[in-house]
């Protein structure tokens, strides 16, 4: 329970961040991550297997200029007292200016984002009050992305996002062909 690995390498899903706000609300969840603390890792591949996260390819900011495809590796370490209940997390890229980046899909323009649950128990022998980890692998396909450019990936967990829940990376810029 609470293991997610996500295979997101079609089209992103639609999503309305505020560049106004600099954050996503979701009603009736704020305050409840408190206890919450999460890693992340911009790498080739991830998956979770085991209550582990397994990565290849890890720690990189600098990608392109052509689009490749990528993984976002999380780990959350949920308090005691959030485990049990059901939390919604959600990944979304931004550029330097803190605005959405979208892509052109067949279904019109769409942001970049990728949305989901999770929930873990109370592991039996942990001492109470410890923190539970939560793995999370989300694997992407080629991003089309502006070369020679900052980008940043957020995450918000029930509704809240924290200074230190972003990720970001640059693109090379695009050589001429001589």
């Amino acid at each position: 329970m609470g293991e997610r690995s996500y295979d997101l390498s079609g089209i992103p899903a639609l999503g309305s961040y505020d560049s106004r706000l600099g954050r996503r609300e979701r009603a009736g969840r704020a305050g409840r991550v408190r206890g919450m603390r999460a890693t992340m890792l911009l790498c080739d591949a991830a998956q979770v297997a085991d209550g582990k996260l397994y990565v290849l390819g890890g720690g990189w900011s600098i990608t392109g200029p052509d689009p490749a495809p990528s993984a976002i590796a999380v780990k959350i370490e949920v308090g005691w007292h959030e485990a049990e209940q059901s939390h919604h997390w959600e990944l979304f890229l931004v550029d330097a200016d803190g605005r959405e980046v979208t892509v052109d899909t067949p279904d019109g323009t769409q942001a970049v984002e990728i949305r989901g649950d999770f929930q873990t128990g109370k592991p039996a022998g942990v001492p109470e009050g410890s923190p539970v980890d939560v793995p999370l692998a989300v694997n992407l396909g080629p991003i089309p992305l502006d070369a020679g450019a900052r980008f940043t990936w957020r995450l918000v967990i029930d509704g809240e996002q924290r200074e230190d829940w972003a990720l970001g990376f640059s693109t090379r810029p695009r050589i001429p062909a001589v």
